[in-house]
């Protein structure tokens, strides 16, 4: 795997970090971009920056995150940012034709009474907490439109 471009978005925080590193240990640049060289909300400069680099895999770490309060301060801007990475980069590695695409969710998708340990089949049959809810919708959409294009187009 070490001929392949991979991009990690989103590879500053936890764990695209750690996928970073992993990679890293396994011999392979990964190929990253910072906010200020990409900003994954404008699409297209998502579309562009994929075009130019075309990565045969993406890991999509990418988010706006936030603590609770901030998540009640801000569901608006939680809800929008994230949607807008999640479709700008979807589409963007659709158009390009990127091999595979790991859409990396978070366990504030599952509902708040969630049976424990998660299990994926979960997902979607209860409330989700209130406090994160605008992003865990968002996330949700994300998840839901990557199996879209693994449905309508083959991707994967």
């Amino acid at each position: 795997m070490a001929e392949h471009r991979i991009y990690v978005a989103g590879h500053r925080g936890l764990v695209g970090s750690a996928v970073v590193r992993r990679l890293r240990a396994d011999g392979i640049e990964p190929l990253v971009a910072s906010r200020d060289e990409l900003d994954l909300r404008d699409q297209a400069a998502t579309r562009n920056f994929v075009a130019r680099q075309r990565p045969d895999y993406i890991v999509n770490a990418a988010a706006r995150v936030g603590g609770i309060g901030a998540n009640v301060a801000h569901p608006a801007v939680f809800m929008h940012d994230n949607l807008a990475i999640a479709t700008n980069l979807l589409q963007a590695a659709h158009l390009a034709g990127v091999q595979r695409l790991l859409f990396i969710g978070s366990s504030c998708i599952y509902p708040r009474d969630c049976p424990q340990p998660i299990r994926e089949e979960y997902l979607l049959t209860g409330p989700l907490e209130s406090t994160n809810e605008p992003y865990a919708i968002a996330k949700i959409a994300g998840l839901k439109l990557a199996q879209a294009y693994n449905r309508e187009y083959g991707r994967r």
